[in-house]
């Protein structure tokens, strides 16, 4: 990207919006979505610039702009904090409008009026009420914020679109905020007023990233993204998408309408998801392998017509049941066996078999869905959970299998056949083994006490045969050696108590009283109760030592280690 088309500067919200420039919201950029929390944060920031000896200046981050010309830009990252700027100049100017017409200082009030509305918001033609404005927002929101808020006139509530509603809101909630504010201040409120507007105009700042051109724009978002600085990726691509349609047929709403929707019910359905995490597991099932920096880059590459959009679309649409059923399975229509393994893998935290569970569900029945979900839970935990092998080779592999099912279609592969292929990235039965008997797992963290709660239930099913649901209130993890041990424990040196106390050899599986009556004693005081438990392998611990230490925990846990290789086991892989 050469210098002369990319501009970095940092620039106060005045030098930004009072000197004649004018900024526009892409059409299809997301409607207003600030809600009184924003407002909130962003009013208590500028009060603390604008109160007598209040700081100098508040960052207000990144800008990121659009222009060809240098004076009139596309806002293609800052549009909510822009349009709320905008509704709190407005607000002034409401404040100002009161004044005038409860008769204090009208003249002087009236020239407040229009001289902060000329710099900060536009001008407004006297007869027709028309304004040439600085800031022009989206297609849905624009119309409103035109023909109602800046003006100043009546505010309809009726009949209008959500961020429509939040666009008044907001006014509003600034409206009050402002006049509470300045009332307080006492004096002339006029005054006060315009001093609030140039304070805050003067204290606000941002970075500025201005560039010349839509390939430079999405240059700037990966290397800002690389380094840290989040933007809005997803609306981004949503812009990009909207843009090939335009660039290729004009304005065709119909289009543009279809694609709205259908953009807006995937991200709703996603919710708490990211967005760009669903789109890389998306793209990677059916595409080149992409790493997540360079997503977007291969998208442009490979999305450039109106067609391809459209699949693109479909292709993500069809996916999207499969990816929420592997994020949130209990509200997923599968089976309980794949609900089970979907479970686990999101308490493993393992996500990189996603794309190869979006391809096997595309060409697979259940069954072999099931065996092929089945299947990287047991490499998800010999490979990340008790492995901690890196993650990088593990990924490729994964897209491997994708592609094998792509290439092959429905009815050329199997769920042998998948697994088979997944065999570089399942660690074998003694490396496992040995991870394992040297495994420590800190339950003070609430993630790895479930881990280790679905550790020892799968071994005690494995052992005795007995069916424990691993989030059950009616038992806890106990650790033999305490967590905070006492009097009793002298055998376990400092150092031993620091690296055994959450070895897996270290922990089993009490009912909630015999644990909580247990506490801190010392093993021979805790001995008859591990015996008298109902859990095979708690009464198994025991039953074979008459007393507790370093090496009864190390030989403990290698016994536990060769029931966990029967346990999460691929047979025609081991």
């Amino acid at each position: 990207m050469s210098a002369t088309n990319f501009k970095t500067e940092n620039n106060t919200y005045r030098k930004l919006i009072g000197n004649g420039l004018t900024y526009r919201i892409p059409r299809f950029q997301r409607d207003y979505s600030w809600t009184d929390e924003e407002w909130e944060d962003l009013w208590a920031d500028i009060l603390g610039t604008v109160c007598d000896g209040g700081e100098p200046a508040h960052y207000m981050g990144y800008l990121v702009l659009q222009s060809r010309n240098e004076k009139s830009f596309d806002v293609i990252d800052g549009q909510q904090r822009l349009t709320t700027l905008s509704l709190i100049v407005l607000a002034v100017l409401s404040n100002l409008k009161r004044l005038v017409a409860e008769g204090k200082n009208p003249d002087h009030n009236r020239q407040r009026l229009d001289q902060i509305r000329s710099t900060y918001i536009g001008y407004l033609d006297p007869v027709t009420l028309v304004t040439q404005s600085k800031l022009t927002l989206n297609r849905n929101n624009d119309s409103y914020f035109q023909s109602y808020l800046v003006p100043l006139g009546h505010l309809p509530v009726r009949g209008f679109r959500a961020s429509e509603h939040s666009l008044r809101k907001a006014f509003e909630w600034f409206e009050r905020r402002v006049r509470d504010h300045v009332r307080k201040q006492g004096g002339d409120e006029g005054v006060a007023l315009a001093s609030l507007v140039e304070t805050m105009s003067d204290r606000l700042f941002f970075t500025v990233i201005s560039v010349t051109d839509e390939l430079n724009a999405y240059k700037v978002f990966e290397t800002l993204n690389a380094r840290g600085v989040r933007l809005s990726s997803t609306d981004l691509l949503k812009n990009y998408l909207f843009s090939v349609l335009h660039k290729q047929h004009g304005e065709h709403p119909h289009e543009m309408q279809a694609l709205e929707d259908r953009w807006e019910s995937m991200v709703t359905r996603l919710g708490a998801e990211s967005f760009p995490d669903f789109l890389r597991s998306h793209w990677n099932s059916r595409r080149t392998f992409v790493r997540t920096g360079d997503l977007f880059k291969s998208i442009r590459g490979k999305v450039g017509d109106r067609a391809a959009v459209f699949d693109l679309l479909r292709g993500m649409e069809e996916d999207m049941d499969t990816y929420l059923a592997l994020t949130n399975p209990e509200a997923s229509h599968w089976p309980e066996k794949l609900k089970a393994s979907a479970q686990q893998l999101r308490m493993f935290r393992v996500r990189q078999s996603f794309p190869l569970i979006l391809a096997a569900a595309r060409h697979l029945g259940l069954d072999d869905l099931g065996r092929v979900l089945r299947g990287c839970v047991v490499i998800a935990f010999r490979y990340n959970v008790i492995g901690n092998l890196p993650t990088n080779d593990q990924e490729r592999v994964y897209y491997g299998a994708a592609q094998r099912i792509i290439v092959a279609g429905a009815g050329g592969v199997t769920a042998n056949t998948i697994l088979e292929s997944l065999h570089e990235i399942y660690p074998r039965d003694e490396a496992f083994r040995v991870a394992f008997s040297e495994k420590v797992i800190r339950t003070s963290d609430s993630r790895n006490n479930r881990v280790v709660r679905y550790i020892l239930c799968a071994l005690e099913h494995q052992h005795s045969g007995q069916d424990y649901e691993f989030e059950s209130a009616t038992f806890n993890v106990e650790h033999v050696l305490p967590q905070h041990p006492g009097q009793g424990w002298e055998r376990f040196s400092e150092e031993e108590i620091e690296a055994m106390t959450y070895r897996i050899g270290n922990m089993a599986l009490l009912t909630k009283g015999a644990n909580k009556d247990l506490g801190n004693l010392a093993y021979e005081a805790k001995r008859a109760v591990y015996q008298a438990s109902n859990f095979g392998l708690t009464q198994k611990l025991g039953d074979e030592n008459d007393h507790w230490s370093p090496e009864r925990i190390e030989s403990r846990q290698k016994g536990l280690a060769k029931i966990a290789t029967a346990v999460w086991r691929i047979d025609q892989l081991s």
